[in-house]
């Protein structure tokens, strides 16, 4: 079998074990591929992995010796799944594999918000000048009896929830349409939960209804002390709506680790210097997931999809 990984480069492989893939067939890593190579690379392929390459339906409708096509992520948007139906070609991805990783980025941009150690770290030449054994120039906060909110209470949220009690926090969640507190974790409704929450951190999919969950109502009800995090999807937030509740203390920070483009571009309204100089918002560059074993659990995935499907019997189909 012939394996194409189109964009190898996404799970920085160098450190990595890829013995148990490349036994189940011929593999072909490229770090990244253009929409122009795409189909010259796949055409004479059974095996096709993707992260983020578009599969269309030119694609496949060039591809006829393709057999399967393995998503090294959870979400499936880069392939066009119905193309991929009309073509009889199983499309299975891969879950679950960066919970704990995502939950502890999750984390760790709450405590430098909540404990200002990046703004602290970044100024250890300043503490000389202290006239004190002490520098006390950038605000902290204890998180022990403060609430956190949580929109989607999946695997990662369920993860977000289980440290920030053992840190003293109570938690509650975003109740949606049919949803019950049969769950220890109560839900809210929505007028509630923005309000009363002084940290909100989202972990739900993003479909037509969490679309732009953060905008300027929802902003509106926070109080002026709240956090935000963000390590799901960027379109969760209106961005620009983000930027001026930030500017006007309409809450206190935020942490985040996906913009609605990526890369983003330089004139991200988040990425304005203003804010990022502010100490008050947080941006990684969607690395929550990168851990090595989380990468390597990734790998995992895909090796146990393709030999499913191999065995006869495809996991974790999509389409």
């Amino acid at each position: 079998m012939q394996i194409t990984f189109l964009d190898s480069s996404t799970l920085s492989p160098s450190d990595l074990d890829l013995s148990a893939l490349e036994a189940l067939g011929s593999l072909s890593s490229h770090p990244t591929t253009s929409p122009a190579q795409t189909i010259e690379r796949c055409q004479n392929t059974h095996i096709i992995i993707t992260n983020k390459v578009l599969l269309t339906p030119e694609l496949f409708a060039a591809c006829p010796d393709l057999k399967l096509v393995l998503v090294a992520a959870t979400g499936v948007n880069c392939v066009d799944l119905d193309a991929a139906k009309f073509h009889h070609i199983p499309v299975c991805n891969v879950a679950g594999y960066s919970s704990a990783s995502v939950a502890q980025h999750t984390i760790a941009l709450l405590l430098n918000l909540a404990t200002n150690v990046h703004r602290y770290a970044a100024e250890a030449s300043l503490w000389h000048q202290s006239p004190i054994f002490t520098r006390l120039d950038h605000p902290a906060f204890e998180l022990a009896g403060k609430s956190i909110g949580i929109a989607g209470l999946g695997d990662i949220g369920g993860a977000v929830a289980r440290i920030a009690r053992s840190l003293g926090m109570t938690v509650h969640a975003l109740g949606r349409e049919g949803s019950t507190n049969s769950s220890e974790i109560p839900r809210l409704d929505h007028h509630t939960f923005f309000s009363t929450s002084d940290v909100l951190s989202l972990h739900c999919p993003l479909t037509p209804q969490t679309e732009h969950l953060i905008n300027a109502e929802t902003l509106s009800l926070m109080k002026p002390t709240t956090l935000l995090l963000n390590t799901s999807r960027g379109p969760l937030i209106d961005e620009p709506a983000l930027a001026t509740a930030l500017r006007q203390h309409t809450i206190a920070g935020a942490g985040l680790d996906v913009l609605s483009t990526e890369p983003p571009s330089p004139q991200n309204p988040l990425l304005a210097p203003d804010l990022l100089a502010s100490g008050r918002l947080l941006i990684t560059p969607h690395t929550a997931w990168i851990s090595r074993e989380s990468r390597q659990r990734l790998v995992h995935g895909l090796t146990s999809n393709l030999q499913a499907f191999l065995n006869g019997t495809p996991t974790n189909r999509v389409a």
